[in-house]
């Protein structure tokens, strides 16, 4: 659909003018107190990282294969969302095109801390740059966020369900505050679909806001039009099934890259709380405290490991190697991608 030379500009100076919030001092004051709090723990838990390493050094090629091909799979579901979103709106893109920018993103993500904010302004510009319009492109970016949040609140549901008694107790109180909110923003949904009083008050609450602020204005006719792109691309509700399965699969097989992990360094899998314990890793990982939330990641996932019967050196061992496929392999990768995608001529979807 043809799109007016003004309302473009406008969208595009509304992205470009929030070119997301530059990482200031706090992101590396913070990012610099959980290194040195993760070089403190390291050598206080050297016995562990030695034992750790031991473990590692003897791990399995078969079963490390199987851990490659999964965190493999949880890449290309992940680009596939996107993917699929495009296609709703009209534009046919092939999955190693979207693979390859998806992976490229994900190196730029892991580079600062907050780095996902980087990561989607740059993929915002590299959909621009191949002839997607501005806003199916902010909506393609809001929904694929959304519906990844949503896979990840699955998968949390899922791990309760199948979490033993063994540090249950301790598991609850975290996965709860997510269900809440979760059923919060699910009321405020339904009160909106549901009861005309509500959507009349915060509609005068949001055309007062608008006209006391002109940037705030601004922003307000900018997401309306993200919105409104958005409910275009997936009308109906079958056509969402399959984006979010793929964005549920994404999870499920980067889970599965863990338990491979840990088959692969002959350690047995604690299965009553992998799911969990990897769910709930995710919350505080999706922070980008620190680059590729390194640090937070290995801290907070051996120690729920640990909780749920795992011992420290061997839990330790299994994260650190999830850690090496999942992240610290995919960087050259993407690099490489960012590099190949960045001064690549414009040419045509395919």
């Amino acid at each position: 659909m043809a799109e007016r030379p003004e309302s473009a500009a406008a969208d595009r100076e509304g992205w470009e003018a929030g070119r997301f919030v530059r990482p200031g001092l706090v992101w590396w004051l913070g990012a610099g107190l959980l290194v040195g709090a993760a070089v403190v723990v390291a050598v206080w838990r050297r016995h562990e990282l030695a034992q750790a390493f031991h473990l590692i050094s003897q791990v399995r090629v078969p079963q490390l294969a199987v851990a490659v091909g999964c965190e493999a799979l949880s890449v290309v579901c992940f680009a596939a969302v996107p993917r699929r979103l495009l296609l709703a709106g009209g534009v046919r893109w092939s999955l190693p095109r979207m693979t390859t920018i998806t992976v490229a993103a994900n190196a730029v993500a892991g580079a600062l801390p907050g780095g996902a904010a980087f990561a989607t302004a740059w993929m915002y510009r590299q959909l621009n740059r191949r002839g997607v319009e501005p806003a199916l492109g902010a909506a393609v970016l809001v929904v694929a966020g959304a519906l990844s949040a949503l896979g990840l609140a699955i998968l949390t549901v899922l791990g309760m369900l199948t979490v033993g008694g063994a540090g249950a107790a301790a598991m609850v109180r975290p996965a709860a505050e997510v269900l809440v909110l979760a059923l919060m923003v699910g009321l405020m949904i339904f009160s909106l679909s549901r009861f005309s009083g509500f959507r009349a008050a915060v509609r005068r609450a949001w055309l007062g806001a608008g006209r006391r602020s002109r940037r705030v204005r601004q922003a307000q006719l900018l997401l309306v039009r993200v919105v409104e792109r958005a409910r275009s691309l997936q009308p109906g509700f079958r056509p969402w099934l399959r984006p979010t399965a793929y964005a549920l699969m994404n999870w499920g097989f980067d889970a599965a890259c863990l338990a491979a992990c840990l088959w692969a360094l002959d350690i047995g899998v604690p299965w009553h709380g992998v799911l969990l314990a990897y769910a709930l890793t995710q919350i505080p990982g999706s922070l980008r405290l620190t680059p590729g939330s390194i640090g937070v990641v290995e801290a907070s996932l051996s120690a729920l490991l640990v909780l749920y019967g795992l011992p420290p050196g061997p839990a330790i061992a299994g994260v650190l190697l999830y850690r090496a496929i999942s992240y610290w392999a995919l960087q050259p990768v993407g690099w490489a991608s960012w590099i190949g995608v960045t001064f690549q001529a414009r040419r045509p979807g395919r």
